[in-house]
């Protein structure tokens, strides 16, 4: 599957903007962890923009979540390790592989991020910085939906913080027309 396929299918399925953005922008984000790791980066993105495909069946029954995305998926014979980075990010499985911890870490990574140009005046990514991310990052009741931990976890990948959040950012801005950011 192609990243224009997976948009497509995406767009066709899932009518929120906000949650199609969050879906391409962890696609991103995903695609950027792949280049540095020397992993398959087509496969990666296509994880990251197809991690929430189940979103709208399963938003009030979480406990389905990714389960739910991998069945509808099935059809298009997908590498196994997209499904399983699909059920290892909603907690269906253990995260074993790098793939799997990468869109553990990336879900809400862009949230976060996406929160974080929201606030400044501009609402864009442009004038946010890693030094920002950081501060905001020590700021627990700044996006309290994302994750902390996860976040943390990409120590898991050999990266700090900071690395990260500079690899995350850039990822992002590199698609903000795309998303609306």
């Amino acid at each position: 599957m192609t990243r224009e396929e997976a948009i497509s299918l995406v767009r066709s399925h899932v009518k929120s903007e906000n949650l199609v953005n969050h879906m391409i922008a962890t696609g991103a984000v995903m695609k950027a962890l792949a280049k540095k790791m020397n992993e398959d980066e087509n496969e990666w993105e296509i994880a990251g923009i197809l991690h929430d495909y189940d979103y709208p069946e399963t938003e009030n029954d979480p406990g389905r979540h990714g389960f739910v995305s991998v069945e509808m998926l099935k059809s298009y014979n997908l590498p196994q390790e997209i499904y399983d980075a699909i059920l290892a990010h909603a907690e269906k499985k253990s995260l074993e592989t790098k793939i799997e911890r990468a869109l553990y870490v990336a879900d809400p990574t862009t949230g976060f991020i996406t929160a974080a140009a929201l606030i400044r005046p501009e609402k864009k990514l442009e004038p946010v910085d890693t030094k920002f991310l950081i501060k905001r990052f020590k700021e627990k009741s700044f996006a309290k939906g994302a994750s902390r931990e996860q976040m943390a976890m990409c120590s898991e990948l050999g990266l700090t913080l900071e690395e990260y959040f500079g690899i995350a950012l850039e990822a992002m801005k590199s698609i903000h027309e795309e998303i609306n950011l």
